[in-house]
C-alpha cells in the first residue's frame, strides 16, 4: 500500500523556525510594517534578533527599480553559447529544470539563456506574487491618479481574519512596537493587522492565512471600487450571500485580468485558486496553477521597468521581496550575501513508500517541485552586477533546497567571471513613490 504525504512549503521556509523577511529596514514610518521595525531593532542591538548580511542595508530610496529607461526592452533571443554554460550547471538531471537568466548588468546589451523555457509546473508560493498583483491593479483601478490615496489604504486599511484564512501551520511575526514585545504565532481568526502587513506576512515568511486574507481585500477592492473597504458586516453578507458563480468570476477578474491586462498568456502562467483550504471552499477560483520560467522572467522584468500596472505598484512589488533577515534556497548561498537579493520562492513535494530510500523535506521521490524567481545586484551598493534568475525544478531524491542554493552560488561566479574587470563605481540612486 502507497503512503503518498503531500505538503506544500511555504517558500520562506528551509528548517523550521528558519524565517525570510522582505522590505527594506526602514519602512516602518512609510509602511506600519510592524515585523521591519523589529528586524532594524533587533539589527541594531536594541532587541534580541538576527543581524543582517552586507547586502540586506540597503535605505527604502535605494531599493529601487533599475529599467525605467529601457522599458520597450523584450526578453532578447536565448544566446546559444550563455545558455550551454547555465545547462552545463544543472548536471545530468538538465531535462528535470526550466531555467531562464537574464543578465542585465549592461542593459543596453543584455545577455539572456533560457533552457527549457517552457516547461510548466505549479510554482507553488510564488504564485503569491500574482495574488499581490491583483490587489495593486485594483488598488490602481480605483484611485489611478492619486498615489497617496494608495497608500492611505495599504497602511491604515484594518484587515480582520476570518474563515477564509484557515488553516495554515506557518508562524507570522508580529511586533508589538510600544512595547518592544515580539510574538510569533499562526494568524488565527480574529487577528487584525493592517493591509500592509498582511502583505509583508503573504511575502515575507510566505503565509499562506496573510494571503487569503490579502486575496480577499482584492475581491472586495474589485467589487467594491472607491467604496471599499467595506464594513465587517457587509464583507460576511456579501460572501455568504453572493452565489458561487459570481464569487468565480469576481475571482476571475480580480486574478486573472491583471495578467492579460499586463501581456501574459494565461495559458502559461495563472494562480487559479486560494492558499488555504476554506479559502478554496469559499471560493472557487476555476483553474490550475502554474508557470513556466520564462512567463516568470517576464514578470521579474516588467516590475523593474515599472510596467506590472504602474511604476508604484512595480516599485512596492520590488520592495516587499527585499530580502532582509535570513535567506533560504536560492538566496541561501554564500555566495550572495554583499548582494541585494530579491527573491521568492514556493515548492511541493509528495513522497511514496520505497525500500531503501527515506523521505524528506524538499525530497521528494514522487514529485520534489521547487521554484525560485531572484533578482540579484551585487554587490549591493554598487550594483557592478544585475541580472535575474527563474528556475524551476522536479528532480527526484534529491534536497532540491540545498540544489537551488548550489546554483546560486555557481551561477554568481559565473557572472563575476564574465564580467570582471567591469566596475560600476556609482552608488545607486533612486527616487520614491
Amino acid at each position: 500500500m502507497k503512503i503518498i504525504f503531500i505538503r506544500f512549503i511555504a517558500a520562506s521556509l528551509l528548517l523550521s523556525p528558519v524565517v525570510v523577511y522582505g522590505y527594506p529596514l526602514d519602512g516602518y514610518e512609510e509602511t506600519g510594517i510592524r515585523r521591519v521595525e523589529a528586524a532594524r531593532l533587533a539589527h541594531e542591538g536594541v532587541i534580541k534578533g538576527s543581524k543582517q548580511p552586507p547586502g540586506a542595508l540597503l535605505s527604502t530610496r535605494e531599493v529601487d527599480l533599475r529599467l525605467l529607461n529601457h522599458r520597450d526592452m523584450n526578453l532578447p533571443e536565448p544566446d546559444p553559447e550563455f545558455t550551454q554554460e547555465i545547462k552545463s550547471l544543472l548536471g545530468k538531471e538538465a531535462d528535470r529544470y526550466g531555467i531562464s537568466v537574464l543578465d542585465l548588468t549592461n542593459p543596453d546589451k543584455p545577455r539572456y539563456a533560457d533552457y527549457r523555457g517552457d516547461y510548466r509546473q505549479n510554482v507553488g508560493s510564488i504564485g503569491k506574487l500574482i495574488g499581490a498583483l491583483g490587489l495593486f491593479q485594483a488598488l490602481a483601478d480605483n484611485w489611478p491618479d492619486d498615489l497617496e490615496k494608495r497608500r492611505q489604504l495599504l497602511k491604515n486599511t484594518i484587515v480582520t481574519a476570518d474563515e477564509f484564512s484557515v488553516s495554515d501551520h506557518h508562524k507570522v511575526r508580529d511586533f508589538n512596537v510600544e512595547t518592544r514585545e515580539l510574538s510569533r504565532h499562526v494568524i488565527h481568526v480574529g487577528q487584525q493587522a493592517t493591509l500592509w502587513n498582511y502583505l509583508d506576512w503573504m511575502l515575507s515568511v510566505s503565509s499562506n492565512s496573510a494571503a487569503a486574507m490579502v486575496m480577499r481585500e482584492a475581491m472586495l477592492m474589485r467589487q467594491y471600487g472607491k467604496a471599499y473597504p467595506p464594513s465587517e458586516e457587509e464583507i460576511q453578507r456579501f460572501f455568504k450571500q453572493t452565489p458561487g458563480k459570481e464569487l468565480t468570476a469576481l475571482f476571475q477578474r480580480t486574478f486573472f485580468e491583471p495578467l492579460t491586462r499586463n501581456g501574459f498568456d494565461l495559458t502559461q502562467i495563472r494562480q487559479g485558486s486560494f492558499f488555504t483550504r476554506q479559502g478554496k471552499h469559499l471560493v472557487n477560483g476555476g483553474g490550475n496553477s502554474y508557470a513556466t520560467s520564462r512567463t516568470l522572467m517576464e514578470l521579474m522584468l516588467r516590475m523593474e521597468q515599472g510596467r506590472l500596472v504602474d511604476e508604484f505598484s512595480s516599485r512596492q512589488l520590488k520592495r516587499l521581496i527585499y530580502m532582509t533577515e535570513r535567506r533560504i534556497r536560492y538566496a541561501s548561498s554564500p555566495a550572495l550575501s554583499e548582494a541585494a537579493v530579491y527573491f521568492k520562492s514556493g515548492s511541493l513535494y509528495s513522497c511514496m513508500k520505497e525500500e531503501g530510500f527515506s523521505c524528506g523535506k524538499y525530497k521528494g521521490n514522487k514529485v520534489n517541485y521547487m521554484n525560485s524567481v531572484a533578482i540579484v545586484e551585487s554587490p549591493a551598493q554598487s550594483r557592478d552586477l544585475h541580472y535575474i534568475v527563474t528556475l524551476i525544478s522536479n528532480v527526484l531524491r534529491v534536497n532540491s533546497a540545498v540544489a537551488h542554493q548550489s546554483l546560486g552560488t555557481w551561477i554568481q561566479r559565473m557572472m563575476e567571471k564574465y564580467h570582471a574587470g567591469e566596475t560600476n563605481s556609482t552608488p545607486v540612486k533612486a527616487k520614491s513613490n
